[in-house]
């Protein structure tokens, strides 16, 4: 039997610490993220809003038939710039030359029959003083002299009017501009029982946009006294047409169902690059705001409610939420009615990294392609 063997209490107490568990290892702390930041400014900026809208011809004119008959040939082509006063299309002019002709023959038979009755009433003056003829029939030599005046007058309203018509026959452009397809084509009759639509002429410089606003923005407009300034012109691909145009008037009215007023601009097209009927797009500046402080749109977190936050690096390089209110959009910013002050640095790359109250490594902002 082995002899059991006693440790002594002292000699336990020493072992039991190494018995024990291990303290757990401290967690490595996370490096301060790295932001980039852009000053809030203060700035004078511009107000502006887009509206949309349609280009419009200045003048268009329809070129249509004012007289009946066969159409000979057109004398344009279709798409190209025509001047005032250029012949388009020739309508068979032999019918009306035969009317023309009639006409003429006609004035000279009524001029010859009222000279007859002129000399008429002069030998019958001479003979009713010596009693040689009756008075009755120098009051009727006097009445065919009327009646032979009249007749005169008559021919030649007709000889007029077969002039006109004969140089109807040749149709010329009343206006300058650029003139569409022919709606007819040679062979045709036109003209017979109501002027025939030949073709449309549009002129195209300068060039109408017609857009509508809001009666609201309208005062605003008019308070910026910009009623009759520069416009920008924003084309269906986003691009601006190369030159300004200005507001020439406003309607009298404001429409009673949407609260829009009709507004007109004109703009230079000497290369017609603006066609009628063209979507556009006008940017009209609506004030001018100064010492406003702005921030970029891309900076600002929306709540639910609406309201605005940005997170901003403080004097110990600590991020920090800031609460805003924002006003209105003025290019790719936002203007700070509240919240913020011009010279905080907000915080634009970094925002998911960075934390409320931890430390950053805030570098300036580089916008791409400025390096």
């Amino acid at each position: 039997m082995r002899p059991i063997l006693f440790v002594p209490l002292s000699v336990l107490w020493l072992l039991l610490p190494g018995c024990g568990k291990k303290a757990p290892p401290e967690m490595p702390q996370m490096p301060p993220a790295a932001v980039t930041f852009l000053p809030a400014t203060a700035e004078t900026v511009t107000i502006t809003r887009d509206l949309p809208g349609r280009i419009d011809a200045v003048r268009v004119a329809e070129i249509r038939a004012r007289v009946a008959g066969i159409l000979l040939k057109k004398t344009f082509e279709e798409g190209a710039d025509v001047k005032a006063g250029d012949v388009l299309f020739q309508i068979d002019p032999a019918p009306l030359q035969a009317v023309h002709d009639i006409a003429t023959a006609n004035l000279a038979r009524a001029e010859a029959n009222a000279k007859q009755a002129e000399n008429q009433v002069s030998r019958f003056r001479e003979l009713v003083s010596i009693n040689a003829v009756s008075k009755q029939d120098a009051d009727n030599s006097e009445s065919a002299l009327v009646m032979a005046a009249a007749e005169v007058l008559a021919a030649k309203a007709a000889l007029d009017t077969a002039e006109l018509n004969l140089g109807y026959a040749s149709v010329t452009a009343p206006i300058s501009g650029r003139i569409g397809k022919a709606e007819v084509t040679e062979g045709a009759l036109v003209g017979q029982g109501s002027p025939t639509l030949l073709a449309i002429i549009q002129q195209l410089d300068p060039i109408y946009f017609d857009f509508t606003q809001s009666s609201v923005d309208l005062i605003a407009l008019k308070k910026a006294g910009s009623d009759q300034s520069k416009i920008t012109l924003l084309l269906e691909d986003g691009s601006e047409y190369g030159t300004h145009g200005r507001i020439l008037f406003s309607d009298a009215s404001v429409d009673e169902t949407t609260g829009m007023v009709t507004l007109r601009a004109e703009f230079p097209n000497p290369d017609d690059d603006l066609l009628p009927g063209m979507f556009a797009r006008a940017r009209v500046i609506q004030a001018v705001r100064e010492n406003v402080v702005t921030v970029p749109q891309r900076a600002v977190t929306r709540a639910p409610g609406g309201m605005g936050s940005v997170m901003v690096v403080d004097d110990q390089n600590l991020a920090q939420v800031r609460m805003i209110r924002t006003a209105e959009m003025t290019g790719d910013k936002w203007i700070v009615s509240s919240g913020l002050k011009a010279g905080e640095r907000v915080i634009i790359e970094g925002l998911l990294k960075a934390r409320p109250g931890a430390p950053v490594v805030p570098e300036p902002f580089v916008p791409a392609g400025t390096h």
